[in-house]
């Protein structure tokens, strides 16, 4: 093998393993975004196309995401899209996370020294879609172009924080598990 076919196998090796990490970040906030939709009452048929409030911008930013998922997945790796489209998942979570905030900032529970309010919790989950949406944004952005490693694992930790921030807050409930 020559140093040129070597490296070419070397730089395609790197993006099938950033594709596993951008991939996997994306189908995480994508399932974020389903269940806050869900908890709130938000399906796909309330997008619109010019959405004019933030039900329809959350139902249509999920529909956009499932359809970049699907495109990402029939096509070849490519670090910066493959950023870009967890990117475009974590922005589309923290739409949907606000939604569900909103609903829930209606009539928050009464709060007990042993449970926080609902109204917390969901204030946690939106603070912590918001942060996954920008650490996501910052690793896709800029020179990293979805390659550097560190901003790739503060995305991924801030993504861990997120699925755990809307676990509290009960929306992962919706989707029918408590994963």
């Amino acid at each position: 093998m020559s140093g040129r076919e070597e490296t070419t196998t070397g730089a395609a090796t790197e993006a099938a393993a950033l594709r596993r990490l951008h991939e996997a970040r994306a189908h995480s906030a994508y399932d974020r975004a389903v269940a806050a939709c869900r908890y709130a009452g938000v399906g796909r048929d309330l997008a619109q196309v010019v959405p004019t409030d933030p039900v329809g911008r959350a139902a249509n930013a999920l529909r956009l995401s499932a359809e970049s998922l699907a495109t990402l997945s029939a096509s070849a790796p490519d670090p910066a899209a493959d950023a870009r489209c967890a990117r475009n998942a974590a922005a589309t979570a923290a739409l949907a996370a606000q939604v569900a905030a909103a609903q829930d900032g209606g009539a928050p529970a009464p709060a007990t020294e042993s449970a926080p309010t609902s109204l917390t919790a969901s204030a946690s989950a939106l603070r912590a879609a918001l942060a996954a949406s920008q650490a996501a944004a910052v690793a896709a952005g800029g020179r990293a172009r979805g390659r550097d490693a560190t901003l790739n694992a503060s995305a991924e930790e801030a993504e861990r924080h997120a699925v755990a921030a809307a676990r509290a807050a009960g929306w992962l409930q919706a989707l029918g598990r408590a994963d």
